[in-house]
């Protein structure tokens, strides 16, 4: 079976996806540290001007460990109204963007506490709309306390995979060996980020996989997986 993990993200591009796509069975890494400053709480769309970051602003002060699962949303920011305008001023003359207006606008209205749920809330959506039945579960529910490689490979054994499709990044701190010595193929993703219709002038890679889902429809898919 071909095991893979990511870190839940907010409003994720287009190899979070494919990397789902690919694999049997996908984790969800909820009980690892939280990273400032990575994708965790933003992501990027395009516009006239540019790529635009969007932010969820969370509270860290005092909590440098706190676990992805445990990160809450400062509830003193408006930035659910100000991410809704920017996406709607942004796509509302994509092809698609009334397909989806709804479900984002409602989101948008939403009280959210906690960065993973509203993260969760879109890629489930985005999954679903793709129809991509991967399954999937959170790593919390593995009880795993080993960290870095050794993490990786006993969440595998608990999934019973023989295969972890990891990220390229994978190659920068992963301990390579361990999975020889466990039995566990160990292959890497090899994204090539495809190009398709976009609103404002020039192409740009790395938007959110909302930017595709706007400007392509029911098409997305097959698009998301020309980077095979």
């Amino acid at each position: 079976m071909i095991f893979a993990v990511h870190q839940p993200q907010y409003l994720p591009w287009l190899g979070y996806f494919h990397k789902i796509a690919k694999s049997e069975f996908f984790l969800f890494l909820d009980d690892v540290q939280y990273k400032k400053r990575e994708f965790q709480n933003r992501n990027q769309i395009k516009t006239p001007n540019g790529p635009l970051w969007l932010t969820v602003p969370v509270l860290t002060k005092g909590a440098y460990d706190q676990n992805i699962m445990d990160v809450k949303i400062d509830p003193t920011e408006r930035w659910a109204q100000s991410h809704w305008k920017s996406i709607e001023i942004n796509y509302r003359k994509a092809p698609y963007f009334e397909e989806h207006a709804a479900f984002f606008r409602e989101l948008y209205q939403k009280e959210w506490l906690s960065l993973m749920d509203v993260s969760m809330e879109i890629i489930k959506y985005v999954l679903k709309y793709l129809e991509i039945q991967t399954p999937h579960a959170m790593s919390s529910e593995y009880k795993v306390s080993t960290q870095s490689t050794e993490r990786i490979i006993d969440l595998a054994k608990k999934c019973a995979a023989d295969t972890y499709y990891s990220g390229s990044g994978g190659k920068a701190y992963m301990d390579e060996s361990l999975f020889e010595k466990n039995g566990i193929k160990l292959v890497y993703q090899h994204y090539e980020h495809p190009v398709y219709d976009q609103l404002h002038g020039e192409f740009k890679p790395y938007m959110s996989i909302i930017d595709l889902l706007f400007n392509c429809g029911k098409e997305s898919y097959g698009i998301l997986m020309e980077g095979n």
